[in-house]
């Protein structure tokens, strides 16, 4: 063995070796430039798998991708797995990789029961999750995790790629759904995926991004009742959910602005008995925002009513100097969101609109991740034959210069990062 390679340290070393066999790496790695890429992802201490170009081609190697790119910013979708964005960069092949991927699920291409969760930044769902008009659970079968299974349109079924270019992609998929209460529910699935320029970007078109790194892209989600009956309350309604899976660090603090006012006429400023209520070491609620620490080492789940939303959710990685937003504008004044609570429920559209899970381990020591995650969903679908409903976010990544992030930050969600640094110590 050469000696100058036997005294590299071995992480580098096993970065040089993809260098050497992966197409993915060896593009427009061959100067030193790149090189110094890779030094810097070691020195902000990103492992292996939080680097994009790695993760580009490790799902590249267990199914088909479409990568969506301009300049450093790009995103990776599958189209096998109902056109979920699995990731994205904001700094090219060496930057860090945003979303949180399952490689041990993915590498052994086994099938699991109840769910197959390869991981993804963005993913299409569907709701309820519990209740009498549950999608996930079979008639008359109680509400408990032997009894739970993930639709297979939103688990295991690819989804058409109906049209594509250089910065969208629309996918497409018929469906047919059995609830809770035996209602059948014929629908069509329809979602575009568009890469997002910086100036571009609603909400973020007023900065200058001098100095930052960015990677922004919208989804628009449209169900459509493609059947002879009309979809009412008193048999059920579907909800369209979207689910981002991030990395977490010991540092990750969600961040929610939610609206003042009233509990009486706005709902609680928060709901944390998803899996029973949160500790104050991990969830703060201060002034007009929830705080909610991600660090993936304690299950739980946080709720927002859809009238204390402001449009717009986020996360910050003090670790690795990472703001993340999510822009969600809701319909003004609806109330009726599906309730997933796992329970005959009293009132079935009393569910909230934003959502945050961090993942931990289950009592057993199980853990499927860790990650965390930011939900938004769309009210509950009263819709005729024909009719659709369309649900749209957007997801924007920034990493770079500190005062740049601040300034961002304190702009869209109304707080300085580094005046929450400590709030979880």
């Amino acid at each position: 063995m050469n000696h100058a390679i036997h005294n590299i340290p071995a992480m580098l070393r096993y970065i040089l070796l993809l260098l050497a066999v992966s197409p993915a790496f060896s593009y427009g790695c061959r100067n030193s430039s790149e090189l110094m890429h890779k030094r810097n992802a070691m020195k902000r201490k990103y492992n292996i798998e939080n680097l994009y170009g790695y993760n580009k081609a490790f799902l590249g190697k267990y199914t088909q991708i479409i990568e969506l790119k301009s300049g450093n910013s790009a995103i990776i979708l599958v189209p096998a797995w109902q056109g979920r964005v699995m990731t994205s960069t904001a700094e090219g092949e060496n930057g860090f990789s945003f979303g949180w991927i399952n490689h041990n699920l993915i590498s052994s291409g086994e099938l699991q029961p109840h769910i197959n969760a390869y991981g993804g930044e963005e993913r299409f769902w569907l709701g309820p999750e519990g209740g009498q008009y549950s999608v996930f659970f079979p008639q008359d079968s109680s509400f408990t995790f032997e009894n739970w299974q993930t639709p297979p349109v939103i688990n295991t079924e690819s989804y058409e790629v109906v049209e594509k270019s250089a910065n969208s992609v629309l996918f497409r998929k018929e469906a047919s759904l059995v609830n809770y209460s035996g209602f059948n529910f014929k629908l069509k699935i329809e979602r575009r995926v568009t890469l997002l320029h910086p100036e571009e970007t609603p909400h973020l078109s007023e900065f200058d991004f001098k100095g930052l790194n960015i990677v922004a892209y919208s989804s628009s989600n449209t169900i459509t009742n493609t059947g002879n009956i009309e979809w009412k309350k008193e048999t059920g309604l579907l909800s369209i959910w979207m689910l981002g899976m991030f990395n977490p660090s010991p540092s990750v603090v969600v961040i929610i602005p939610v609206r003042e006012g009233a509990t009486e006429s706005l709902g609680p400023i928060v709901n944390d008995n998803y899996f029973g209520s949160i500790s104050s070491d991990r969830l703060k609620i201060i002034g007009n925002h929830v705080f909610f620490k991600a660090d993936g080492k304690s299950r739980g789940k946080i709720g927002i009513p859809p009238l204390r939303t402001t449009g717009v959710m986020g996360s910050y990685d003090f670790e690795n100097n990472i703001l993340n937003l999510l822009f969600c504008d809701l319909p003004e004044g609806e109330t009726d969101y599906v309730n997933s609570a796992w329970e005959l429920q009293e009132n079935p559209y009393s569910g909230d609109a934003y959502n945050s899970y961090n993942d931990g381990p289950l009592e057993d020591g199980y853990q499927m991740g860790p990650f965390y995650e930011l939900e938004t969903s769309s009210p509950a679908a009263k819709l005729k034959p024909g009719e659709s409903l369309t649900h749209v976010q957007i997801t924007v990544h920034l990493s770079g210069k500190k005062e740049k992030l601040i300034e961002v930050s304190e702009k869209i969600l109304g707080v300085n990062p580094d005046k929450i640094a400590g709030i979880f110590n």
